[in-house]
């Protein structure tokens, strides 16, 4: 992870917190206590900002310098507003494609994912704050740079974010294998938002309950399952054949 993508220290955390900083991510030693990592609690949860607890190695292995318990990644990137972006799209005459991550956490499926997302015309990336991937130095270079060139959104809660676009005109498809329509079945001519679940779990179930269609690529080998990075492709591709 490059250097001048961190900040260490609770004090500068908390400094860069207060002036509006694009804060990825907190790296909070397990242990840590006393009364300014206190006021770097309060500091995170009062502007949302994304944290987790680790070890003191993982501390130590992202700066050698004195980190004093917390180390925080600055994104490279400007977040977009969701209700801007969305309205911004849908001015601009052309067939809307969001695609919308499910709290995918390997840096590089990221990136990997931004690059295709990029090559296919992809309006805008969703995602939420907490248990997402950081947008580090492992997802710029997975990415080929395509992390600038594509428009990504944090939100609170992705449930909200299905329905805005929802509210939008913008159909909801879930990549699921608990569907028996595959990705051919399904109408992706349209306004359209992709959602992609995470590594481990794939969709939280409470978020396919409210999406408009599922879809699922079919399956011939004997592993049960692709690299969300390979599917989120063959997803986002199918889209392009239909829309050409």
């Amino acid at each position: 992870m490059e250097k001048e993508h961190l900040i260490f220290g609770i004090r500068a955390i908390i400094e860069a917190i207060h002036a509006g900083k694009e804060i990825d991510k907190v790296f909070i030693q397990k242990d840590a206590l006393g009364d300014l990592m206190k006021d770097l609690m309060k500091a995170m949860k009062a502007n949302n900002v994304n944290f987790s607890y680790v070890p003191v190695e993982k501390l130590n292995r992202l700066t050698p310098n004195n980190h004093q318990g917390a180390v925080a990644t600055i994104a490279p990137i400007k977040f977009h507003n969701l209700e801007t972006l969305i309205e911004t799209v849908m001015e601009s005459g052309k067939m809307p494609l969001f695609l919308i991550l499910d709290q995918i956490s390997d840096a590089r499926n990221f990136g990997a994912i931004i690059r295709t997302a990029e090559c296919t015309g992809v309006d805008g990336i969703i995602v939420q704050k907490q248990g997402s991937a950081a947008v580090n130095g492992d997802t710029v270079k997975t990415s080929a740079g395509a992390v600038f060139n594509v428009p990504i959104c944090k939100v609170e809660h992705i449930k909200d974010a299905i329905f805005h676009l929802q509210g939008s005109g913008i159909k909801t498809v879930a990549a699921t294998e608990k569907t028996e329509n595959t990705i051919y079945d399904i109408s992706l001519n349209e306004p359209l938002a992709i959602i992609m679940g995470s590594e481990d779990r794939g969709i939280n179930p409470s978020v396919l309950k409210i999406v408009d269609d599922k879809a699922k690529l079919p399956m011939f080998g004997t592993i049960a399952s692709l690299n969300v990075s390979v599917a989120c492709g063959a997803f986002l591709y199918e889209t392009v054949r239909q829309r050409s």
